[in-house]
């Protein structure tokens, strides 16, 4: 199949553009022709670039820079000369044409049949306050074939949005980015956690948690890792292991040096410090956000209730007074969750929607 994939932006280190890399990477390995095609940025107004220049940020520049999950991978890609959105003459003619994510969405759907079968693979409900809800809720009701990678998001989807027809394809990890050797629990207790101030994120709740847990456990330490400084109002605990912006070959040593990691996310697509901490072994105290049930469910750590920073606490102490050989247990269940399930499995689920899209194109369905 031809395949163009529409992002947004490509050029970054956010946890979408990684699972969009992996997947279109695997997928391309499975014979399929890619084509990833994102937009220049927005071109700033000459008030936005005064407004820059008086606060000290300088002149805005429109060009794409930066690290992407995508350096290294083969697979081809282009910015086109114009800020969005994406139009008939940005892309070629293919089987399928994907949107990935709800602004690329709008875009797709004005696209000429020629460019194939119109998808639109969700990674997230983006309801959130700084977007404009209404137009990003209305692209869930566009006439397109919706891929989801969470069963919550699959649900969503059939019960707010009335389409019962999304496959499920799950994201995965890099298990050469993402792994550590048997080991035992840390001479002292320690917890993980990604520091975000986004409220949705949930830092809070982790940071509550910790604080509570650490009442019962004085030694308890933390560890985390994030890019944005410290903020006052979301305090990290005294003595904590802060990881600003780390390398991302550095990132599975964050997660190896915890006895548990916590996920405290009020609302999420799917989740991926999940899978990212159990392929280091480490099991997860999550909140059932994204495809936490799944993945926690499986006995790689414990689910505890949403906002519900007592349980999380409860759990804490639960897994750092295991014995060894208990911990073990479940690090070796969460292992064992993170790889069974892999990119080429992914592809080919994602292979089979696409087709999916095609016969249903075909059959006037959209």
């Amino acid at each position: 199949m031809k395949i163009t994939f529409v992002l947004a932006n490509w050029v970054s280190l956010f946890g979408a553009v990684r699972s969009n890399a992996m997947l279109t990477y695997h997928l391309q390995k499975r014979g399929h022709d890619i084509l990833i095609v994102s937009p220049r940025r927005h071109k700033p107004t000459l008030r936005e670039q005064f407004r820059s220049l008086r606060r000290g940020k300088g002149w805005i520049s429109t060009e794409r820079k930066g690290q992407s999950h995508f350096d290294g991978l083969d697979v081809p890609r282009i910015i086109v000369n114009h800020s969005p959105p994406i139009t008939d003459a940005d892309v070629p003619d293919a089987d399928v044409v994907v949107a990935t994510w709800w602004e690329t969405a709008e875009w797709v759907i004005k696209l000429s049949p020629s460019k194939g079968a119109k998808t639109h693979l969700i990674r997230h409900h983006e309801v959130h306050d700084y977007l404009p809800i209404e137009r990003a809720k209305a692209v869930h009701r566009l006439p397109m074939q919706k891929i989801a990678i969470s069963q919550w998001l699959v649900d969503i989807m059939a019960n707010e949005y009335g389409d019962r027809n999304v496959p499920l394809v799950p994201d995965t990890i890099d298990p050469k980015k993402y792994y550590a050797p048997p080991r035992g629990k840390q001479s002292v207790p320690t917890v993980g956690m990604m520091y975000r101030t986004t409220n949705w994120k949930g830092s809070d709740i982790s940071l509550k948690a910790f604080e509570l847990a650490k009442q019962e456990i004085p030694n308890l330490q933390m560890v985390a890792f994030g890019i944005e400084d410290p903020s006052p109002d979301l305090p990290l605990p005294p003595g904590t292991k802060y990881y600003q912006n780390p390398p991302q070959e550095t990132i599975k040593d964050v997660y190896g040096q915890c006895d548990a990691w916590l996920f405290g996310s009020r609302t999420e697509g799917f989740g991926r410090p999940i899978l990212e901490a159990m392929a280091c072994r480490t099991p997860v105290i999550g909140t059932p956000a994204g495809a936490a049930p799944e993945l926690i469910g499986q006995g790689g750590g414990r689910l505890v209730p949403l906002e519900d920073y007592e349980a999380m606490a409860k759990a804490i102490i639960e897994i750092s007074k295991m014995s060894n050989e208990q911990w073990q247990g479940m690090s070796k269940i969460a292992y064992k969750t993170a790889t069974d399930y892999t990119w080429d499995d992914a592809a080919e689920l994602c292979e089979k929607a696409f087709l999916m899209a095609i016969e249903r194109n075909k059959n006037g369905e959209f």
